[in-house]
């Protein structure tokens, strides 16, 4: 299984996680990478990785800027650090030299560019402060009292029955749920 997986990421011109810790990556427990995520392989020593990190699809965590490279002769380089409890929204950039704190939620097609500081929410291109990570969370915890949630079964890990996804998509018509 791990020898297919391996011809998988080099077929989409990836490498696997465990590829880049053998190279000198980073990573700590319950790291999550979803599809399409590249993790700059060319500098990956640069990169640390906490506890409880999720990186959602296509996301891209850059330790070098080849934007130098013509002008000057020297390609910029710098380390990444994220730390604990961290999400990293779908399709952001992570610029070299940044370090992103812990129990942080950077938004969707974020370009981070500046360290992020704990307990935050940044979202944006340049990712910018919007808010506290409390004050992130008791807004959601609010809004789930008023809107539908559901549990695993309506995943499709458990097999979602078709009459639970046409429930599903009529409950969220103009409207954000949750679930398990």
């Amino acid at each position: 299984m791990k020898y297919i997986k391996e011809i998988l990421y080099r077929f989409r011109g990836e490498c696997t996680t465990e590829r880049l810790v053998q190279m000198g990556m980073k990573v700590g427990k319950n790291f999550k990478r979803l599809q399409g995520v590249i993790l700059d392989p060319s500098h990956c020593w640069l990169i640390e990785i906490g506890n409880n990190v999720t990186i959602a699809p296509r996301v891209h965590v850059l330790c070098h800027d080849a934007s130098t490279k013509q002008f000057l002769n020297y390609t910029k380089i710098g380390r990444v650090t994220i730390g604990d409890n961290v999400f990293i929204g779908a399709e952001s950039v992570i610029l070299p030299g940044v370090t992103i704190g812990d129990n942080v939620i950077i938004g969707a097609n974020s370009t981070v560019t500046h360290d992020v500081p704990d307990n935050s929410v940044y979202t944006g291109s340049p990712a910018r402060f919007l808010c506290t990570l409390d004050d992130y969370l008791e807004k959601e915890r609010s809004r789930m009292k008023e809107s539908p949630c559901y549990g695993e079964e309506y995943t499709l890990r458990q097999n979602v029955s078709m009459e639970k996804r046409i429930q599903q998509k009529n409950d969220l018509k103009g409207k954000i749920g949750y679930i398990d």
